[in-house]
């Protein structure tokens, strides 16, 4: 029978501690692993999740501590304005596209649905700054909404200081501002029909090129343009969506429309009188229910483009349907306007 002596004991003994130890250590790292990987994956689901609709008529009335009826002209409008920034700021997760740290710094969807407010945000305070609160071309500007306008054009990229949200909640203090002013009758603003139509040839524009970004993602129908070269000759440009983008364009133009939602919903009642002088009010309530189609739950965990009579879905062809449809429907709005 052989028998270890003791140094050969000894040497066995000290190459198991090691093993041990390391064995003692691993499973401990791998459940910290796992727990921060689930952790982080649940708080990107959270983050990730869109705002509904709000009702812009009871947030008006609870802002301004008043009954509907009791609303000054333009409040509701503004009203719906100030809480789509609101809601960029307070939703899920807060405002993500600046942050540095995960799980916020590998997502990119809604950081791209949050540029797409932001871009709506940009073009209703500025057409209140620019039309709204105007009278004529050599009035005034307002000073809150000057301020406003400046500060949601602030980089919607930066973390440093000053933050992007903190310029953002400055922009939504210089507009709470004008929203009190205009319910106290010391603030204007001008539902006229010229005003209204600046307004949506903005609109007509970003949904325009929403829908062709969208269309894109089929190879079969990307954009071909003919255009003039410096020796005066027609060549073809073709700009196809990179594939990595095309969920991103979906979540921007997703955003973008929910946030006109909002401001359509304020005009469809502060231009109530203009609209219905242009036989219009019924068009601008087909054109809101068009993109409220946008709006719908998404079924798949991810955006699918396939070819466009491929065996899978394309999500971005529905999205470019929807906003094709409404705005072909606010071209004649606008026509309506001018000419109705």
């Amino acid at each position: 029978m052989n028998t270890l002596t003791s140094s050969e004991t000894a040497l066995v003994v000290t190459k198991a501690k090691p093993l041990a130890r390391w064995r003692r250590y691993l499973l401990p790292a791998v459940l910290f692993g796992t727990i921060a990987i689930l952790t982080f994956f649940a708080l990107g689901v959270y983050f990730s999740r869109s705002p509904q609709l709000f009702d812009v008529t009871g947030k008006a009335s609870a802002l301004a501590q008043a009954e509907p009826g009791a609303l000054k002209r333009g409040y509701l409008t503004t009203s719906a304005i100030y809480h789509v920034g609101e809601t960029l700021l307070e939703k899920s997760g807060g405002y993500l596209t600046n942050d540095a740290l995960p799980p916020s710094s590998f997502l990119d969807n809604m950081p791209s649905w949050e540029f797409g407010v932001i871009t709506e945000l940009r073009d209703a305070v500025r057409s209140l700054r620019n039309d709204f609160s105007r009278a004529q071309t050599q009035s005034v500007e307002d000073r809150d909404l000057m301020e406003a306008d400046a500060k949601f054009h602030f980089d919607h990229t930066r973390f440093m200081l000053p933050s992007t949200e903190d310029e953002y909640r400055s922009g939504l203090g210089s507009l709470k501002r004008y929203l009190d002013r205009l319910q106290a009758g010391e603030a204007q603003f001008f539902n006229r029909a010229d005003n209204l139509n600046f307004y949506l040839a903005t609109v007509e524009k970003r949904l325009g090129s929403l829908s062709q970004r969208l269309s894109n993602s089929v190879r079969e129908s990307y954009l071909r343009e003919l255009i003039h070269t410096d020796e005066d000759e027609l060549v073809e440009v073709t700009e196809p969506t990179p594939w990595d983008e095309i969920d991103n364009i979906f979540f921007e133009a997703r955003g973008y429309v929910w946030a006109l939602i909002h401001t359509l919903r304020g005009i469809q009642v502060d231009f109530d009188s203009v609209l219905e002088s242009k036989n219009a009010t019924a068009m601008l309530e087909r054109i809101i229910e068009k993109l409220e189609n946008t709006q719908r739950a998404i079924m798949s965990p991810v955006i699918l483009n396939s070819s466009g009579f491929g065996m899978l879905t394309n999500h971005s062809l529905v999205m470019a349907s929807y906003i094709s449809r409404a705005n072909a429907a606010l071209i004649d709005l606008r026509t309506l306007l001018v000419e109705g």
